[in-house]
């Protein structure tokens, strides 16, 4: 299987692109190219390679929860402009329309 020209202005159409000649056949030669390279894996005997979800087999990459002290809400709060006890206050954004 080969890609012409007339299936990459196809495909460049489809996605609306516009490539100028020199372009076209940049990405007709690349194509095919690309062809070639899977047609080449196809070659290859997969009969017995399970296949993955991943490339790389990992196990549980996420760190262990540690509990620490965290910020006090009045820490929190300090620096803010316009505060209650518990929360910040900030200008209304939505409006009524």
């Amino acid at each position: 299987m080969s890609v012409t020209k007339k299936d990459v202005e196809e495909i460049a159409g489809l996605a609306k692109l516009k490539f100028n000649d020199e372009e076209l056949q940049n990405f007709t030669v690349q194509m095919n190219e690309i062809l070639t390279y899977m047609d080449k894996l196809n070659e290859l005997d997969t009969e017995n390679v399970k296949p993955l979800s991943h490339p790389v087999e990992q196990v549980n990459i996420f760190r262990e929860d540690k509990l620490k002290k965290s910020v006090s809400t009045e820490e929190a709060l300090k620096n803010s402009p316009d505060k209650t006890d518990q929360h910040f206050k900030v200008p209304k954004v939505i409006g009524d329309k």
